[in-house]
C-alpha cells in the first residue's frame, strides 16, 4: 500500500501543479451524465412514445408532456445557471443583480417556447431523410435509426443554445451525439430545413459553416477551415453551401470564402478550396 500511498500524493500534486480539477463545493460545472440525460429527456419530449416503453394516449399525452417540460426545464435550468456562472467567473458575462439563476430561467423558458418551431424543423429533415434514401421504408424508421437523423436533431437543440451564447453546453451536446454517431456538427453552424445526411460516418461541418435548404451529403464529407490559427477564431472559416446541393462521400470543402452555388453537385473524394458558380457538377477525372 505503500506505492499506492505515493502515488495519491503524486496524483495531489499532479492536481495542485496543472489543474483541470472541478470542486463541487466551489462553483461546479454542468455535468456529462446529467447533458446525456436531458439530450434524452428532450428525445422523448420531441418524438413521443419512439424511445421511452411508458405507453401513450390521447387521454394522457397533456399530464406525461407536462411532467417531461416542467422536469427537463428545472434540470436545464440548474446546468445552464452553471454554465453561465463559468462564464461569469471569467469576466466575459454579467448576469445582472438577480443573478445568474434568473438568466438560466429566461433562456431556457424561450427554449420550451422554440420547441414547436424547432419540432416543425425536424419534421422536414425527416421527410428529407425519407424522400432522399430509397432504403428508407419509414418515417418511423428515420426517426428510430438513422444517425444522421439523430445528430441533426442534437445539432438544431444545441444551435439554440449556441445563439443565446450559453457556454459549454452546446458543445457537450455536440460532442455527446458525435461519440455516437461518428458525425461531428458544431452547434455555431447555420444550417436550413430539409437536411439530409446518409450514412453520416466521419461527417464534419466546422463552427462557421452556413448551409442552405435540401442539401445532402453523404459519408465523410469534411467541410472545414483552411486554417486552424487561433487568431481567426472570431472569422468565418467554413464554407457557405447554397440551396439544393449534394455533396458525395469524402468530398472536402475547405475555407470562409469558398461558396458553393445553389443545384451544384459535388462528387466523392473531391478537394475544393474556390468557389462554384450554380449549377455546377465537380468530380474527379479518370486518367
Amino acid at each position: 500500500m505503500n506505492r499506492l500511498d505515493k502515488s495519491v500524493d503524486s496524483l495531489l500534486e499532479a492536481y495542485g501543479s496543472y489543474g483541470m480539477v472541478n470542486h463541487s463545493a466551489g462553483a461546479n460545472l454542468p455535468g456529462r451524465e446529467s447533458i446525456a440525460a436531458i439530450v434524452r429527456g428532450l428525445d422523448e419530449l420531441i418524438f413521443p412514445g419512439f424511445l421511452e416503453n411508458q405507453g401513450l394516449n390521447h387521454s394522457n399525452l397533456r399530464l406525461i408532456t407536462a411532467e417531461k417540460v416542467n422536469r427537463l426545464a428545472r434540470e436545464l435550468i440548474r446546468e445552464t445557471e452553471k454554465s453561465l456562472a463559468f462564464q461569469a467567473r471569467s469576466g466575459s458575462l454579467s448576469c445582472g443583480n438577480e443573478g445568474c439563476h434568473a438568466a438560466a430561467e429566461l433562456i431556457v423558458e424561450s427554449f420550451f417556447e422554440e420547441l414547436p418551431a424547432l419540432r416543425r424543423l425536424l419534421s422536414l429533415d425527416m421527410e428529407a431523410a425519407f424522400r432522399g434514401d430509397p432504403a428508407a421504408k419509414s418515417f418511423e424508421e428515420v426517426i428510430l435509426s438513422y444517425p444522421g437523423f439523430q445528430a441533426i436533431t442534437v445539432y438544431r437543440l444545441a444551435h439554440f443554445f449556441w445563439k443565446a451564447q450559453v457556454p459549454l453546453i452546446p458543445r457537450m451536446m455536440s460532442e455527446l451525439i458525435h461519440g455516437g454517431t461518428g458525425i461531428d456538427i458544431h452547434p455555431g453552424a447555420e444550417i436550413g430545413e430539409s437536411f439530409f445526411i446518409d450514412h453520416g460516418t466521419g461527417v464534419v461541418i466546422g463552427e462557421t459553416t452556413v448551409i442552405g435548404k435540401n442539401v445532402k451529403l453523404y459519408q465523410g464529407v469534411t467541410l472545414g477551415a483552411l486554417s486552424v490559427k487561433k487568431e481567426e477564431g472570431g472569422r468565418k472559416r467554413h464554407p457557405t453551401i447554397e440551396d439544393d446541393v449534394t455533396i458525395y462521400s469524402n468530398a472536402t470543402i475547405l475555407g470562409g470564402e469558398t461558396i458553393i452555388g445553389r443545384g451544384s453537385t459535388i462528387g466523392g473524394n473531391v478537394w475544393i478550396t474556390e468557389s462554384v458558380p450554380a449549377g455546377t457538377v465537380v468530380y474527379n477525372r479518370r486518367s
